[in-house]
């Protein structure tokens, strides 16, 4: 039967870059991977295909030829067609386009270095609450944390005092073993050593053969003014210890501030709700406000409104990364009187008789206007 165009094979032009084709490849080659299909000749056929349509046209000597004379000029010599490893592109050239891939389909074991390879820690995360003062003024605390560190006893090896790790007799001290997968084989990290090349035969007591134990470790943290709730800080080093000599991985503190009684903030900006009586709403007059500082004057105007905002500049919070402090918004809200006595009520009706001047309540009496012309 004759071969199909390998562009077409690949689903790519004959202008593709070496970068489009091995994309093509390796979507293709996850797509009809006989341990994707099982029992399934057609998927096999087709990734023997792929296979050999790449080993082609993912090296440029053999690419260039089959541009020239096609299936001609690249018959015989070699390549995936042939089996793995044959020919100048060979099983390397497939390899290097379906290594990330490999851990897709047999769980793991891409990576290379066996025994030498070094892991960096894991980060830890920490959770602390703070108050909004404390969050606009800066706070310095202690913290404690678990942590693992190297076992004393054993000196992070694992092994019993007066013995020592022994080879992996599974891959012989390389960390990793080779596994064939029909006509390719590839490397993964060795289960029975995990990757290290060593095995303890007699565990320490002490840290159970983990050759770490579990600690509380105590760190001072500085949060710096200004801020926000969901920030975290870093604190380099303090996370997980490293495997095989790797650097330890890092602590990210978490900000929480808590609820404030009076003070909502948004952003650097704060707002709060100031209360007046009927009486202040209507003669207007000065009022104190609370600010993170202390407090502050305001000058109500006679007959303001609920929902009246005031802006106090300056008076909110300043940022971590801002030159100035935010604003502080006052929204007024007036504060109908309860559990009135007889002459207390008898006084309030005298006075809204007298207010029924339209000049006195002129939301009132628009409103009342507006209803009459509604149900005419």
């Amino acid at each position: 039967m004759a071969k199909r165009d390998y562009y077409s094979v690949l689903g790519v032009g004959k202008n593709a870059t070496d970068e489009e084709i091995k994309k093509a490849y390796r979507k293709m080659a996850m797509k009809y991977h006989p341990d994707r299909n099982p029992g399934d000749k057609q998927a096999e056929d087709k990734f023997k295909e792929v296979g050999e349509a790449y080993d082609v046209l993912g090296d440029r000597s053999k690419r260039d030829a089959y541009d020239r004379y096609g299936h001609a000029g690249v018959d015989g010599m070699g390549g995936m067609g042939g089996g793995p490893g044959a020919g100048a592109g060979g099983f390397g050239g497939f390899a290097e386009a379906f290594g990330d891939i490999f851990g897709d389909i047999f769980g793991g074991g891409g990576s290379r270095g066996g025994a030498n390879q070094v892991f960096r820690g894991a980060d830890l995360r920490y959770a602390m609450e703070i108050t909004l003062e404390q969050a606009a003024n800066g706070y310095e605390t202690e913290i404690r944390i678990p942590s693992w560190e190297n076992c004393t006893t054993c000196k992070g090896t694992g092994a019993k005092a007066g013995t020592k790790p022994q080879t992996c007799g599974t891959c012989h001290g390389q960390g990793q073993v080779r596994m064939q997968q029909g006509f390719f084989s590839v490397q993964q990290t060795c289960p029975t050593c995990h990757g290290s090349g060593k095995v303890v035969k007699d565990p320490c007591e002490a840290c159970d053969g983990a050759g770490r134990i579990k600690k509380t470790k105590t760190l001072q943290v500085k949060v710096p003014a200004g801020i926000d709730d969901g920030m975290r800080i870093r604190s380099a080093g303090n996370g997980e210890p490293g495997t095989n000599g790797g650097p330890a991985g890092d602590l990210y503190v978490e900000i929480r501030i808590k609820e404030h009684s009076v003070f909502k903030r948004d952003g650097d900006d704060l707002h709060c709700e100031v209360p007046i009586s009927m009486v202040t709403a209507a003669l207007g007059g000065t009022i104190q406000v609370p600010t993170l500082g202390g407090s502050a004057e305001i000058e109500l105007p006679e007959g303001v409104q609920p929902g009246k905002v005031f802006r106090l500049r300056g008076k909110g919070i300043k940022g971590i990364r801002a030159q100035m402090p935010g604003d502080l918004y006052a929204h007024i809200t007036v504060e109908v009187p309860v559990r009135l006595t007889d002459k207390q009520k008898q006084m309030l009706r005298e006075l809204d008789q007298s207010l029924s001047d339209a000049k006195h309540s002129p939301q009132t009496r628009s409103w009342k206007d507006r209803l009459k012309e509604f149900f005419q």
